[in-house]
């Protein structure tokens, strides 16, 4: 294929270049790879998460020849299933620092990557509705100046001048008395979240292996050896599973029994309207969050289904709740028609917060457990999981998350700052 930019650099000279031919000729942004016999780390998982892992691996440590396996098309899970919001503003220190990593990352990622993510960092609003809800969000406030992350609480009277579409009366069921601003927060686009990161590992050699699914483990001695896949079997020095909402289904293979829990999370978008809202908003006591694309569609999210399972759908009743509770907040909005609706899988630990370990069979390791947040984590997540896997021991970061802490009883309650209903 002709490409007058032969390192395939994104620049305003190669775009010049390829507006004078019509952009007929622009090259493949990744390499479609061919599953070879064996590898030094196979990253199971081709979403957001695996695609950046391999991409840390490939850029920041010499562990030779890496694939990622991913059973759907690259991207295709939960990547393609979120409302793309990122923040960092959590409660206690370590996921704080874990999350705020991960922000100060995408704050860089396009120039890293050389491919727009479409990072916009429009600001993210916790709003509260009742006097324990603004205690919350004042101690959240204050531990995040304490660990250096940007917050400020917001009242009422300021909500309304900078959200005129909020209603902030006193006559609704769920009052607005006041927010959490986080400035630094915002959203990114999913999929270019995913072809940027796929981009970027493939052109460091990373083979990306898309329709091949991982049906068996093989372990010998307490070592991993390969995986049995779809499309034959592997070799692998070291495993990493970053499968998202089909990790305990991973861990089975291995013999391993993971504390988490599969439920269905859902979301929906309505038709383009004009712009109107610049920022996010989210309230948990309403169970409902709102942001506008760049395209003028309303992306509402919504809570986790109570119900275990793995039909990606959800409850049609979350739906009818959440739609109530962003018109509680949003009464304009009552006529705007939604167009589409669709839910992915998230894996939930009883803490709110994510295993990143090693395990107890050597040469294998999990990334999972991320519940309502693993999209903001995309690039840090990606980051300590790679120099877990490199290192054979966690990063300083990820250390607080390992799976043994289910054992020593040192969790990490995050359920207040994990935005919705975990």
């Amino acid at each position: 294929m002709k490409n007058e930019n032969k390192d395939g650099h994104y620049s305003w000279l190669s775009l010049f270049k390829h507006s004078l031919s019509k952009h007929q000729d622009w090259p493949e942004a990744w390499r479609r790879g061919e599953l070879q016999p064996s590898y030094d780390v196979v990253i199971v998982g081709g979403g957001g998460h695996g695609l950046a892992t391999a991409y840390y691996l490939a850029k920041e440590h010499n562990v030779g020849k890496i694939a990622v396996l991913e059973k759907g098309y690259l991207g295709g899970g939960n990547t393609a299933r979120n409302t793309t919001i990122v923040r960092s503003n959590y409660l206690w220190d370590e996921a704080a620092y874990l999350y705020e990593h991960s922000l100060r990352l995408w704050e860089g990622l396009s120039d890293d990557l050389n491919f727009n993510v479409l990072f916009s960092q429009r600001g993210v609003y916790n709003l509260g509705h009742n006097l324990q809800d603004m205690r919350d969000i004042e101690r959240r406030v204050n531990a995040n100046h304490l660990q250096g992350i940007d917050a400020e609480v917001v009242d009422a009277k300021t909500l309304k001048e900078r959200i005129p579409l909020l209603d902030c009366s006193s006559s609704t069921r769920f009052p607005v008395l006041g927010a959490s601003y986080q400035p630094r927060g915002g959203v990114a686009h999913h999929d270019a979240v995913a072809r940027g990161f796929a981009r970027a590992a493939s052109k460091l050699g990373v083979d990306l292996i898309e329709n091949c699914e991982v049906t068996g483990m093989d372990i010998e001695n307490g070592h991993i050896k390969g995986l049995q896949t779809s499309q034959g079997y592997v070799k692998a020095g070291r495993v990493g599973c970053v499968a998202a909402g089909h990790s305990s289904v991973l861990a089975k293979m291995a013999g391993l029994r993971l504390p988490l829990q599969s439920h269905p999370l859902q979301a929906f978008v309505s038709e383009s309207m004009q712009r109107s809202i610049d920022t996010v908003i989210m309230s948990n006591a309403v169970h409902g969050y709102i942001s506008q694309s760049d395209k003028g569609e309303y992306v509402i999210g919504a809570g986790i289904d109570g119900y275990l399972g793995y039909g990606q759908r959800g409850s049609e009743f979350l739906i009818e709740h959440t739609a109530a509770a962003i018109i509680e907040m949003f009464p304009t909005l009552s006529r705007v028609r939604m167009n589409r609706q669709w839910g992915g899988i998230v894996d939930t630990c009883p803490d709110a917060c994510p295993i990143i370990s090693k395990t107890p069979v050597q040469g294998l390791y999990f990334n999972c457990g991320w519940g309502t947040g693993g999209f903001k984590a995309t690039p840090g997540s990606g980051n300590v999981f790679a120099a877990t896997l490199a290192n054979d021991e966690p990063h300083p970061l990820a250390k607080p998350f390992s799976m043994d802490r289910f054992h020593t009883g040192h969790l990490i309650d995050e359920h207040g700052a994990a935005g919705v209903a975990h």
